[in-house]
């Protein structure tokens, strides 16, 4: 059986991958800062779908390099198969403009994640094995005004992801960049303006396949790519004025 360390595990389309690879009776590692909640999950997959599903403590806003922490969860737990990126956190718009929040926007969605993509890849490519899943963002796919600090961060991540992805294709190790659009989470619980919201569940459901069938970058719901390319070619000029 394959083992999948998840990070960011409570998050919602984290929860939905992991109800989708326990019920193919997957062996889990739940990775987060909230013991309690990751117990919790855990105890329920367990219950549910019979398969091996483990815990353990991670924090990205530590930046330091993670090889020494996956050598220990793996001679702890065993050999990590594949990886679920699907940590992030995004404030509201006013605090994102101000010092510390959008630092901390920035270590939390983009440089913590690369430090541990970076030791995780490292052994994959050694290994010529293993399985790589960022969740990026809409966001990331233009600058607007409401939420740019996040964006950036966000698509930095998904250029990242690319790079990566052209690194390990040499070795047979897929890197799959998933961009979600509205999905019914906390982050985006009480935001305003917010439509076409999709269910976690089904949106962990598609990344589950989408992984399996060895895709490159998705779109999840499939319809924001459409959005996104009319969005990407409003000139400029255009562009700057509106309020999005």
């Amino acid at each position: 059986m394959t083992q999948i360390l998840i990070v960011g595990a409570t998050s919602a389309m984290a929860r939905g991958c992991a109800f989708a690879w326990a019920a193919q009776r997957q062996r889990l590692l739940l990775a987060g800062r909230d013991r309690d909640e990751l117990e919790r999950l855990a105890a329920d997959l367990r219950v549910r779908y019979h398969t091996t599903v483990a815990v353990t403590d991670i924090d990205l806003d530590d930046p330091s390099p993670r090889d020494a922490w996956l050598e220990a969860l793996e001679t702890e737990h065993g050999h990590v198969d594949g990886l679920l990126l699907a940590a992030g956190w995004m404030p509201d718009g006013d605090a994102m403009r101000r010092g510390e929040p959008a630092l901390r926007v920035l270590q939390r969605n983009l440089t913590g994640p690369v430090a541990l993509l970076n030791a995780f890849a490292d052994r994959c490519e050694q290994r010529k094995h293993g399985f790589i899943v960022g969740i990026a963002s809409v966001a990331g796919d233009r600058g607007r005004q409401s939420n740019y600090v996040y964006g950036a961060a966000k698509g930095g991540l998904a250029i990242y992801l690319a790079g990566l992805r052209n690194r390990l294709a040499a070795v047979g190790v897929p890197v799959l960049t998933v961009k979600p659009g509205f999905v019914d989470t906390r982050m985006t619980f009480g935001l305003p303006g917010l439509f076409l919201v999709a269910d976690p569940f089904r949106v962990g459901e598609v990344i589950v396949k989408a992984q399996a069938a060895g895709r490159n970058e998705i779109y999840v719901p499939g319809f924001w790519r459409l959005i996104l390319l009319i969005i990407r070619n409003v000139p400029e000029f255009i562009f700057k004025r509106l309020k999005l």
